[in-house]
């Protein structure tokens, strides 16, 4: 004998209720008919099982259609509420469980998940929350892949991590921890010279003994407030490391495309220079009240992105001295970078420029670039380094 359906309080299976709640409220706008849809979801106890499967079916499919954990959670957050994200994250923490191994960036997605349990009040709020959070999730468009989808064939993993960036990681923690500039200075300076050179050694290696890799790609947040500044920052970094960035601004990412020893590199020296310009901005602030001149949105719009296009060219200016000390490796260097854009263009076929939207602050600009000149990337700070941008 098959197995028997769960019988609801209407009369019908649980899976009848569901399709009957989605068909009513969940492929609409009505506010109306998600109440009602919600409503026959509260009435019906034996759905709930159903209801959260079907939720994870959801979240499946995003991961076939290019989505990642924390794109997902990242877009919760932003068009929908912390009970959205919560439920969220227990539904992502629930499908992903059921795998022997998933990608290896997924692991640390998943530990930032917050999976704390709903605290609705009612049922009723709890269909609510559930049926708003799975019309954005049957609504998302697909993605450019970056990686494998939990399922799919992976590599062997990898025991730790490279020394190098075990190093990397050191040094720019303590340059976020450090209370002086000339120390964070050193400090990240040293690390920047680290990664430049690794990469010079991994593209010395792959000459020498081709090992058939191809460039990858990576997501990175790009957070409000001041994403433009934000993203414009990491498009340096990128650059600057072999690799190149593409901004997808209205799900706040972008995409970072290059050889693997140079992605997280990238991620990492991002991340600790806005760690860093952040704090820069914060000092700034407090001078200038100090002075008696308010804090403004113009202000810090004009801080960060002075930092992040001064930052730009101080960057490149220490790639190009780093790989002038191995000119025999520039044709490797230009072969894995012709392969880096190759693969850029294949990913995004039709990506365009964009112009700068910010109110201009002179006092801003001018302790923007002076934060960026403090934040230690090597020797060289005339002006023949700045370059257009």
């Amino acid at each position: 004998m098959g197995r028997e359906a769960a019988v609801s309080a209407t009369g019908g299976s649980a899976g009848t209720t569901v399709e009957r709640a989605f068909e009513t409220g969940l492929y609409t706008d009505d506010d109306t008919a998600l109440d009602t849809a919600a409503s026959l979801l509260a009435a019906d106890r034996s759905a709930d099982a159903e209801l959260a499967r079907r939720g994870e079916e959801f979240v499946r499919r995003a991961w076939e259609r290019g989505w990642q954990p924390a794109d997902l959670v990242r877009l919760v957050g932003r068009d929908l509420a912390d009970e959205h994200v919560r439920l969220a994250g227990s539904l992502i923490a629930a499908e992903t469980s059921g795998y022997d191994r998933l990608p290896h960036r997924w692991p640390a997605q998943l530990a930032e998940l917050d999976t704390t349990p709903t605290r609705s009040t009612d049922r009723f709020s709890s269909a609510t929350t559930a049926l708003e959070l799975y019309r954005l999730l049957v609504r998302l468009p697909s993605l450019e892949p970056v990686g494998p989808v939990p399922g799919d064939a992976l590599p062997a993993p990898v025991a730790g991590e490279p020394r190098m960036l075990t190093r990397v990681r050191a040094l720019l923690a303590k340059a976020e921890a450090t209370g002086y500039p000339e120390e964070a200075e050193a400090l990240t300076a040293k690390a920047q010279e680290l990664m430049a050179r690794h990469s010079l050694d991994e593209a010395a290696l792959e000459s020498r003994t081709p090992s058939g890799d191809a460039p990858g790609a990576i997501r990175i947040g790009v957070e409000p407030p001041y994403e433009q500044a934000k993203a414009i920052l990491l498009d340096a970094v990128a650059t600057a490391n072999h690799c190149r960035a593409v901004w997808n601004e209205p799900y706040g990412f972008s995409t970072v495309v290059g050889f693997e020893v140079d992605l997280e590199p990238v991620e990492l020296l991002y991340t600790s220079l806005l760690v860093q310009g952040t704090a820069a901005m914060t000092r700034a602030e407090a001078e200038q009240r100090a002075g008696g001149r308010k804090r403004t949105k113009s202000f810090r719009q004009s801080f960060l992105l002075a930092y992040a296009n001064r930052l730009g060219a101080r960057l490149a200016a220490t790639s190009r001295r780093v790989t002038a000390e191995e000119p025999t490796l520039l044709p490797a260097l230009r072969s894995r970078e012709a392969a880096v854009t190759s693969r850029t263009d294949d990913l995004f076929p039709h990506t365009r420029t964009t112009r700068v939207r910010a109110m201009w602050d002179e006092a801003g600009w001018t302790h923007g670039t002076t934060a960026a000149n403090a934040a230690g990337l090597g020797r060289g700070r005339g002006r023949g380094e700045v370059e257009g941008r």
